[in-house]
C-alpha cells in the first residue's frame, strides 16, 4: 500500500522525485537564487499589477501563494514564477471590457479570471492536452510579444506625462490621446520618469548584475519621502495594505464566467506555451526533461490556489528565470525562498512604499515593455522561412489594431491556413537516374541525375489525402500530358507517403484511368505497409494489377524496360543494367 502511494506521488508530484536526492548544498543555492529573484519580484510585481489595472499590492500577492504551489507540481527546476507583463496585458483587455479599472468589481473579476485560468490549466494537464499549445506557433508568439511590447510601453504614457489619459489596448488610440494632451504635461512628473528610465537603461548596459528596478524603487521612494515629491503634484503610490492576504472565495456568476472565458483561455494557453518553451531551454542546459502536462498542473495549481488569496495570474518570467538560473537554482524550491521575501515585504515593508512616485513604476514598465521587443527573433523567422516572418508581422498588426485576443486568434488562424496550404501544395519532385547506381534523385537538386527517355519518375513528399488529392491529380496529369517528350510510363515513388485516405485513393484511381486513356501506364513503388493495405482494399489495385506495384523505382524501371524490350525489340534493359552494375564503385551523389 505504501509502495503504491509512493509510486503515485512520484508520478504526479515531481517534488517526490527530486526531494530524495536534495542536499544541503542545493538548499543553499536555492536560497541564494530565491532571495535574489524575490528582490527583483518586489518592484516588478507592483509595476505589472498596474498594467493589469489593479492596485500594486495585488502584484505582491501574485508573488506569494503561486510560488509556494508550483514547487509541488512543476517539473522545471529553474523557472521563476510570478506576474508577467504579457499576461497582465491580456488580463487588462479581458477584464477592462467588463468593469472600470481599479474598482472593487474590476479586482474581483481579475481574481476570478485567475481562478478560471488555473482550473483550465489543471483540467488540460489531467486530460493530457499539452499538445494544444502547438496552436500557438513560434511566429504567433513572436508577433504577440512584439506587439505587446509596444502596447505595454505606450500604456504608461499618461503616468509618465502626469496627465489623465483613457485606457485602451490600441497603440494608435493611446498615442493620439497623449498627443492631444501633451500641452498638459506635468514637467516634474516627466522629469522623474525620464530620470528613472535613464537609470534603468544605464544600469542594464554598464552594470547588468545590479537589479535596476529595485534600485529605482528604493531611490525614487527615498526621493519621494525626502523631497516631498507629492507636494510638487507628483502622484505617489500611497497607502498599501500591510499583512498577508486572507483567503476569500470568489464571487461567481454565470454571466461573469461566460464573459471572462475567452480571456481565461487566452491567458492559459499563452502562459503554458511560454513556460514550456522557457522550461525546455533550462532543461536542455542542465540535462533533464520537463513534462508539458505536468507544467500545466504546476502553473494551474499556482493560479488556482493563488486566486483564493487574491492573486492575479502568475507564470514563468523570462528575466527572473534567467537570474534564477545564473544564481544557481537547483530546484523549484527557489520559488519558495522568493515567496519568503514577498511575505516579509507584505508584513513589514509595505508602509515604506507610500512615497514611491508613480512615474517610477511607469519607467520600470516602459523599459520592461520595450525589452520584450525581439528584432532578432523576427529576423530569424524571415531568414529561416519567410512565411513564418509574415505570420509574425500579421499577428503583431492584428494585435495592435484589432485587439489582443483577436490578434492571437487571427495569428493562430493564419498559422493553420499556412499549414493547410502547405499540405495542399506539397512538393512533388521529378526524379532522374544517377548513373552507376540504382538511385533516383531530384532532377532540380542533383546535377548527376539523368532523365529517362520515355519513363517519368515522380516522388510525392507528403501524406496523400483529401487536402491535396486534386493537386496531385492535376500535377501528374499536366506533367505527363505536357512533358514535351513521349512518356509511356509514370512511376510514382510512394516511399514518402505515410497516409492515404479514401479521397486520395479515388484521385489515384482517376489518375490511373486518365493516363490509361492517353496510353500511359501508372506504376507505384515503395509503398509502406498501411498505405499498401489501403490500396489493396480499393479498386485501384484491381485496376492496375499486381505487376504495377514494385519495391523501388529501380525495380519498376528494370521491369518496364524488360517488357518494352520484348515489345519493341530493343536492348534498353541491358544498357540500364550496365549503368547500375558499378553501384559499389560509384560516388555518392551530392546536392547542388
Amino acid at each position: 500500500m505504501w509502495q503504491r502511494a509512493w509510486t503515485w506521488l512520484r508520478a504526479y508530484l515531481p517534488i517526490a522525485r527530486w526531494a530524495s536526492d536534495y542536499s544541503s548544498a542545493a538548499l543553499r543555492q536555492d536560497a541564494t537564487a530565491g532571495l535574489t529573484v524575490g528582490t527583483m519580484l518586489i518592484p516588478q510585481g507592483m509595476a505589472y499589477a498596474v498594467i493589469a489595472g489593479v492596485p500594486p499590492i495585488y502584484g505582491l500577492y501574485a508573488g506569494l501563494v503561486p510560488l509556494l504551489a508550483y514547487p509541488l507540481f512543476g517539473s522545471s527546476r529553474q523557472l521563476a514564477i510570478g506576474p508577467v507583463a504579457i499576461d497582465m496585458l491580456i488580463v487588462a483587455a479581458g477584464v477592462g471590457a467588463l468593469a472600470q479599472s481599479g474598482t472593487e468589481r474590476y479586482v474581483a473579476l481579475a481574481i476570478l479570471l485567475t481562478a478560471m485560468v488555473g482550473l483550465l490549466q489543471m483540467i488540460m494537464g489531467v486530460l493530457r492536452l499539452g499538445f494544444v499549445a502547438s496552436l500557438l506557433s513560434r511566429p504567433v508568439i513572436a508577433g504577440l510579444t512584439s506587439a505587446a511590447s509596444l502596447i505595454i510601453a505606450v500604456s504608461q504614457l499618461g503616468t509618465l506625462l502626469g496627465v489623465e489619459l483613457g485606457r485602451s489596448q490600441y497603440v494608435h488610440v493611446l498615442v493620439w490621446d497623449a498627443v492631444r494632451h501633451a500641452g498638459e504635461t506635468h514637467l516634474p512628473t516627466l522629469g522623474i520618469g525620464l530620470a528613472c528610465i535613464g537609470l534603468l537603461m544605464g544600469l542594464s548596459r554598464w552594470a547588468p548584475r545590479v537589479p535596476g528596478p529595485l534600485v529605482v524603487v528604493v531611490g525614487a521612494t527615498a526621493a519621494g519621502w525626502g523631497l516631498g515629491l507629492d507636494q510638487w503634484g507628483i502622484s505617489v503610490v500611497g497607502s498599501i495594505p500591510t499583512g498577508l492576504p486572507s483567503p476569500e472565495v470568489w464571487a461567481v456568476s454565470f454571466s461573469d464566467l461566460n464573459a471572462l472565458l475567452p480571456a481565461a483561455v487566452t491567458v492559459a494557453l499563452v502562459q503554458f506555451m511560454k513556460d514550456v518553451s522557457l522550461g525546455r531551454i533550462f532543461a536542455k542546459r542542465h540535462g533533464y526533461t520537463i513534462n508539458p502536462n505536468q507544467e500545466l498542473l504546476g502553473i494551474g495549481a499556482g493560479n488556482l490556489a493563488g486566486s483564493l488569496f487574491q492573486s492575479i495570474p502568475a507564470s514563468g518570467s523570462f528575466s527572473r528565470s534567467a537570474v534564477n538560473d545564473q544564481t544557481g537554482a537547483q530546484s523549484p524550491l527557489a520559488n519558495a525562498f522568493a515567496a519568503l521575501i514577498i511575505a516579509l515585504t507584505l508584513l513589514f515593508l509595505t508602509p515604506l512604499f507610500y512615497y514611491l512616485p508613480s512615474p517610477a513604476l511607469a519607467a520600470i514598465i516602459i523599459v520592461a515593455g520595450f525589452g520584450l521587443f525581439d528584432l532578432q527573433e523576427l529576423q530569424v523567422l524571415f531568414r529561416t522561412r519567410r512565411r513564418d516572418g509574415y505570420i509574425a508581422l500579421f499577428t503583431a498588426a492584428c494585435t495592435l489594431f484589432i485587439g489582443i485576443q483577436e490578434g492571437i486568434l487571427l495569428g493562430i488562424g493564419a498559422s493553420v491556413v499556412a499549414v493547410l496550404f502547405r499540405v495542399s501544395r506539397p512538393n512533388v519532385a521529378e526524379l532522374g537516374h544517377v548513373p552507376g547506381t540504382r538511385r533516383y534523385r531530384d532532377l532540380d537538386r542533383f546535377e548527376q541525375a539523368r532523365r529517362l527517355e520515355d519513363i517519368m519518375v515522380l516522388r510525392v513528399d507528403a501524406a496523400f489525402s483529401f487536402a491535396n488529392a486534386e493537386y496531385f491529380q492535376t500535377f501528374i496529369l499536366d506533367k505527363s500530358e505536357h512533358e514535351g517528350r513521349p512518356v509511356k510510363v509514370v512511376v510514382m515513388d510512394g516511399s514518402s507517403i505515410n497516409d492515404l485516405d479514401t479521397t486520395a485513393t479515388e484521385a489515384l484511381l482517376s489518375v490511373a484511368n486518365r493516363l490509361d486513356e492517353i496510353g500511359i501506364e501508372l506504376h507505384l513503388t515503395g509503398l509502406i505497409g498501411p498505405v499498401r493495405e489501403a490500396v489493396r482494399r480499393s479498386s485501384l489495385h484491381a485496376l492496375l494489377g499486381e505487376e504495377r506495384f514494385h519495391l523501388s523505382p529501380h525495380q519498376a524501371v528494370a521491369q518496364v524496360l524488360e517488357r518494352l524490350d520484348a515489345e519493341e525489340g530493343t536492348e534498353r534493359r541491358e544498357q540500364y543494367a550496365a549503368a547500375v552494375r558499378d553501384e559499389e564503385k560509384a560516388p555518392t551523389p551530392a546536392a547542388t
